[in-house]
């Protein structure tokens, strides 16, 4: 599954415009998108990340990839496209981070447990029932997928004090 052949993508960063757009569907499995998974996996353990979804990597499709184990064990690694979350019940709240917001960390709500389906990159169906932080880290990466960052999660003002300070760094570093 993990080739040799790799290359760390550039991680997109907030205010890009594919971070806020709905990814599209993947029709089929071919080696153009077992190489961006590849290379996903690859740039989220380089970062290091636990998560990373396709447009983080300016690729606007339903492709994500998590490792629990930050490239500790390979057999932790999981790869979906079309990821689609079924069912969830429960409440957590824990701290989360981002590639994409970088140097932001937040309580964010989210389910305790979920079930989410979508397809392996051998083309097979597979369905995962999650708790803990790979149903945090799932139901973050499909966030992305559909355009949305988990600072969407925040009340409005912690979300508008953020984005303020991040648009600030972003002028920031277009000036230097």
């Amino acid at each position: 599954m993990i080739d040799n052949e790799m290359t760390i993508l550039e991680i997109l960063v907030f205010g890009h415009p594919v971070l806020a757009t709905k990814a599209d569907e993947i029709k089929n499995i071919d080696d153009d998108l077992c190489r961006l998974a590849n290379n996903m996996v690859h740039t989220m353990h380089a970062a290091p990340g636990i998560g990373l979804a396709a447009p983080q990597v300016n690729q606007s499709v339903r492709l994500i990839t998590m490792d629990l184990s930050v490239g500790e064990k390979n057999e932790k690694i999981i790869i979906l496209a079309n990821p689609e979350i079924l069912d969830s019940h429960g409440e957590t709240i824990l701290e989360e981070g981002c590639l994409s917001v970088p140097d932001i960390n937040e309580k964010v709500i989210r389910p305790a447990h979920i079930v989410v389906k979508g397809i392996t990159l051998d083309g097979n169906e597979k369905t995962i029932e999650a708790e803990g932080l790979l149903a945090r880290v799932i139901c973050h990466e499909i966030d992305h997928l559909n355009g949305k960052l988990f600072i969407e999660h925040l009340s409005p003002l912690k979300k508008n004090l953020i984005k303020k300070k991040l648009r600030k760094q972003l002028s920031k570093d277009a000036h230097t």
